[in-house]
């Protein structure tokens, strides 16, 4: 064997927790000249560019299978109770339903090695572009730029799902001094997403960019999330860290430009907007590549689309959380918000009742079929990771945790509340405390099915209680999907059992998990 040896610079090849560019020479005792290697590929700037490009195409993991009628989006869906299936045919899939899931779970194995093989790849543009000779050096620090963000955007899930975890910053060989790392602290952690935010922020990216590449804003607003999330557990920075995410926040909201809320829930949606207004950072999907991964959220076997009778609904809303909604929420009527209740038949015929709510939040019309109009069958919506009404909901409750409701803060949460079609209290009714349950409240209804709302249970010890519309304990909620408590131990994921077998210095185990 020898090291390097690589057909295609985007291909890489997973070991424990480590990735590693290897190949076979065979009996050739000279590596091939045409093949490329980090050592020999990294020498002109169209390298570099297709580099990181391959950055972008591994964020992808996060819609990728898991199993029979299973995505692994739904690893941050399944244990919020906001959710149940309909199908119940994938035995992981249930387990994260019912809060059992353990170090075998093979969602979580697919993030663990999603992640990692995402680092890998941003490592070795970091590490090699630098070297580039002739390149213009305002291309290479937007390259570099873009990196670090989606570096930092990796570790940020890592640290949030396993709590410590390895901090690999350098391109890795078996011959590595660190081929076996040990975990870093969740401080560490953090540390390294924000250096590589702030890098980002300086690195010259535009402040919006309808490619889907990473922008200043998106940098910004991530920077704003990491902040807020450190304020609060595990790390209990507080007042601090929420001045920090509030005044990042702010930044965006005093100099938006383009960017603002669509104006509809049917925009948030509607793939030809993609990386627009709203849309400050998502997940790039395009039929040549890679269709949008949502399909998970389909009914049960029913013909809403123009495949006629598909989809599984292995992930479908709880009438719990679906009858939660506050009276008049647009969000909650049919086919005008984030639910449907009716559709057409094949996606565009005659219209049919679907005797139950579903998720419409990533249901693409153009795609799909609409009232008289036939899908396309060529679904290139984007995934979103970041919206402008999640920078609104940050400065809220930053600004409010530092220095209780004000005008601001108010008409930030009103705005999201404006678009409902809901009443706001007036400014002189909220108190700190009660003001702050109403953004906690919009967050859940506003963000749910985006992956956010799990960490936002992690972060305050909170959950939504949707029989009463308070907020329980994390310990002890009982999720209504499966009737079963939330307990400590799921306050973590547990490290997957390949990769500790895999690597003995990733022990012990996280608590309560064998």
């Amino acid at each position: 064997m020898k090291k390097y040896s690589i057909k295609n610079i985007s291909k890489i090849v997973l070991s424990g927790t480590l990735l590693l560019w290897t190949g076979c020479s065979g009996f050739l005792d000279e590596e091939d000249p045409s093949n490329l290697t980090p050592s020999n590929y990294y020498t002109i700037p169209d390298h570099a560019e297709a580099a990181v490009a391959a950055v972008y195409d591994n964020t992808r993991f996060y819609g990728d299978g898991a199993g029979i009628f299973s995505s692994n989006w739904q690893l941050l869906e399944g244990p919020t109770g906001t959710s149940t299936t309909e199908t119940a045919q994938n035995s992981d899939l249930n387990n994260l339903y019912s809060l059992t899931w353990d170090g075998n779970t093979g969602h979580i194995l697919n993030w663990w090695r999603g992640i990692y093989r995402l680092v890998a790849q941003a490592n070795l543009v970091l590490d090699r572009v630098p070297d580039i000779t002739p390149m213009d050096e305002a291309q290479k620090a937007r390259i570099l730029g873009q990196a670090r963000f989606l570096r930092a955007w990796a570790y940020f899930y890592a640290v949030r799902l396993w709590g410590d975890v390895p901090l690999i910053l350098e391109p890795q060989t078996a011959s590595s001094e660190n081929f076996y790392p040990s975990r870093a602290t969740q401080q560490e952690v953090y540390d390294q997403i924000v250096a590589d935010l702030i890098a980002a922020e300086s690195a010259g990216l535009p402040w919006t960019d309808v490619t889907g590449r990473v922008s200043t804003s998106a940098v910004k607003a991530m920077l704003a999330k990491v902040y807020l999330t450190m304020a609060g557990k595990p790390l209990d920075k507080g007042t601090s860290h929420y001045q920090l995410a509030a005044a990042k926040a702010k930044e965006i909201i005093d100099n938006a430009g383009e960017i603002a809320l669509f104006d509809t829930y049917a925009e948030v949606h509607n793939e030809r907007l993609g990386n627009r207004k709203e849309h400050i950072f998502s997940l790039q999907y395009n039929n040549l590549v890679a269709d949008n991964p949502m399909g998970n959220m389909f009914p049960n076997f029913k013909p809403v689309s123009y495949r006629g009778p598909s989809g599984t609904g292995s992930t479908v809303p709880t009438l719990s959380f679906y009858n939660s909604y506050e009276d008049g929420d647009i969000r909650a009527v049919d086919q005008e918000g984030y639910f449907y209740t009716t559709y057409y038949t094949n996606g565009s015929g005659a219209p049919f009742d679907l005797g139950a709510p579903y998720i419409f939040k990533h249901f693409n019309v153009i795609a799909n079929g609409t009232e008289g109009v036939p899908g396309t069958a060529k679904d290139n919506l984007n995934v979103p990771m970041i919206r402008y009404a999640e920078v609104l909901l940050i400065y809220a409750e930053a600004q409010n945790e530092v220095a209780g409701p004000s005008q601001a803060t108010y008409d930030a949460l009103k705005a999201i509340r404006d678009r409902a079609g809901l009443i706001t209290p007036a400014l002189g009714t909220f108190s700190q405390a009660t003001f702050r349950e109403a953004v906690w409240k919009e967050r859940w209804f506003e963000f749910c099915y985006e992956g956010i709302t799990w960490f936002d249970m992690i972060r305050l010890r909170k959950v939504f209680n949707e029989t009463n519309g308070g907020f329980d304990d994390f310990v002890g909620h009982v999720n209504l999907n499966s009737d079963q408590a939330l307990q400590a131990k799921h306050l973590l994921f547990p490290i997957p059992i390949q990769e500790i077998v895999n690597n003995p210095n990733l022990a012990p185990q996280n608590t309560g998990y064998n």
